[in-house]
């Protein structure tokens, strides 16, 4: 098969046209579901074939994305192991697949969005950085019950996603405070919380997340400021379990400078490692956990991403 629709996909995934782990691993998923629906495959061999060609096309498209990933291998784990006969058969089994997925990522997006609004309290200030639809989410659900509170957030330079998260902000009435990055420490005594987002978490209980969320839990950490993840669980990273780190993408130093003089070196990591140590608790679909238990709550929520890998 060509793989039109997803090198298309793989393609906006890989000019930011696509942001957030959320909205990437939907994306991908979607487009693979199409490519499938359009497929005559006739038995499980050759449609596990076409599948794990998509699969190494959409996961070169992101490095640090295991929402993605564990969303594509749901869908090639469901194949494997349901009974199917015809094509037609197959093409219904992997829309019954994704619409499993799609109604699992809603529950524990509801979920994360109650348990993480009610740490959200009156005259409250919520400090947070880069654009996360679960914070959002859950700040929006706070202000919709009627709690007073303000936002301050990052640029989140390079490509200021901050900006994103201050607009819907405005939108739905908050109060809401932009800072350079660089800020982050000054501000942090004027907070009383910090709350970021997550696009992976590992088998250690560590999260990878936008550059910068590290210096924010550790000023967090030496000012005393709680310091919460609003992620699901669907983004675990089950190779960590083996010993594989989590890839951090380094984005085009065009970000940073564009026309910069051609013998300056610029590394732009879009990703940072922030350690279990500094986080207070996971905000997840099983409720506010500690990053401790990261294993235990995945085995229990999704045994299949284990499965799926072998773990």
């Amino acid at each position: 098969m060509s793989m039109e629709r997803v090198r298309e996909a793989a393609d906006r995934i890989k000019r930011l046209e696509v942001q957030g782990a959320t909205n990437v691993a939907l994306t991908a998923m979607k487009a693979l579901v199409e490519q499938m629906k359009a497929s005559q495959v006739r038995d499980i061999d050759s449609a596990l074939h076409e599948i794990a060609e998509a699969k190494e096309i959409l996961f070169k498209s992101r490095e640090t994305e295991p929402f993605m990933r564990n969303a594509i291998r749901y869908i090639e784990w469901g194949i494997a192991r349901e009974r199917w006969e015809t094509t037609s058969q197959f093409h219904r089994l992997i829309h019954s697949l994704s619409e499993d997925l799609l109604n699992k990522f809603k529950e524990a997006r509801d979920r994360i969005i109650e348990v993480g609004s009610k740490r959200v309290l009156d005259g409250s200030r919520v400090l947070t950085h880069c654009h996360s639809s679960a914070v959002s989410g859950i700040l929006k659900v706070a202000k919709e019950k009627g709690v007073d509170f303000e936002v301050v957030l990052t640029e989140t330079r390079p490509v200021y996603q901050g900006r994103i998260t201050a607009r819907e902000m405005l939108e739905s009435g908050v109060r809401t405070t932009m800072i350079v990055d660089s800020a982050v420490r000054s501000f942090m005594t004027k907070v009383d919380l910090a709350l970021v987002g997550a696009d992976a978490i590992t088998s250690e209980g560590n999260i990878i997340n936008k550059i910068g969320t590290s210096l924010l839990a550790l000023a967090a950490h030496e000012a005393r400021t709680p310091f919460y993840v609003a992620s699901e669980l669907l983004k675990f990273d089950p190779q960590t379990i083996h010993g594989d780190y989590e890839a951090i993408e380094e984005r085009s130093p065009e970000e940073l400078w564009p026309q910069a003089p051609q013998e300056l070196e610029i590394r732009n990591p879009a990703f940072d490692v922030t350690r279990r140590d500094y986080i207070h608790g996971i905000i997840s679909e099983e409720g506010l956990i500690s990053p401790h238990s990261i294993m235990e709550a995945v085995r229990r929520r999704y045994p299949w991403i284990l499965e799926a890998l072998g773990g």
